[in-house]
């Protein structure tokens, strides 16, 4: 249907935690990975809920975009479509969670339908479509994505716990220190880059 690259998916799936982790080196979904943080209950939640939602989305947009998107010449709409899947998937993961666990609903609030919004599902979506990969790559490429995600987002909950009563300059108190926090983690995450990386 497509050159696909070849890449090994497990190579893909290591690469897209640690070497190219969506958050710590593209910078995308920053928004909700500050605000839920705090709480290591709630960021475990939420980057079950990210993970999943890349990763069903990786796999749904693949099957949208060259089944229907490609085949009718509909690419110059494909980013409006991803945005829709996204949506969509969203939704029902609310609803799921609404339903078993309504702990987790409200203590993730209004971070939860900022799901479709978070820039690092869509884009994931469109790393996947620019890279052409092929089902299986695209697949584990989202899940690989959304793990790393929550990979980090409960590596910084973990450190804002255990800093929470450490003496900060009052300049980086608050955001401040937890900026310079990611920027470490960031830096951290850059010494697996010679091992694997995405293409």
């Amino acid at each position: 249907m497509h050159n696909a690259p070849a890449i090994s998916p497990l190579i893909l799936f290591l690469a897209s935690i640690l070497t190219s982790n969506i958050l710590l080196s593209n910078f995308l979904g920053t928004c909700s990975f500050i605000s839920i943080s705090k709480d290591w209950k709630s960021s475990f939640g939420l980057g079950l809920a990210v993970t999943l939602v890349i990763g069903l989305c990786a796999a749904i947009s693949w099957i949208v975009l060259w089944f229907i998107v490609m085949p009718l010449g509909l690419e110059y709409l494909s980013f409006v479509i991803f945005i829709i899947v996204i949506a969509a998937v969203v939704q029902v993961l609310e609803m799921i969670i609404d339903r078993f666990s309504p702990a987790l609903y409200l203590s993730l609030g209004i971070f939860l339908p900022l799901i479709t919004v978070n820039c690092a599902v869509l884009g994931a979506v469109l790393f996947m479509q620019i890279r052409s990969y092929s089902f299986i790559q695209a697949v584990t490429f989202g899940f690989g994505s959304g793990a790393g995600w929550w990979l980090a987002i409960m590596l910084l909950a973990a450190i804002r716990k255990r800093t929470e009563g450490n003496p900060v300059p009052a300049g980086l108190k608050g955001t401040g220190i937890t900026l310079v926090t990611i920027g470490f983690m960031a830096m951290a995450f850059l010494g697996f880059s010679g091992m694997i990386a995405v293409q």
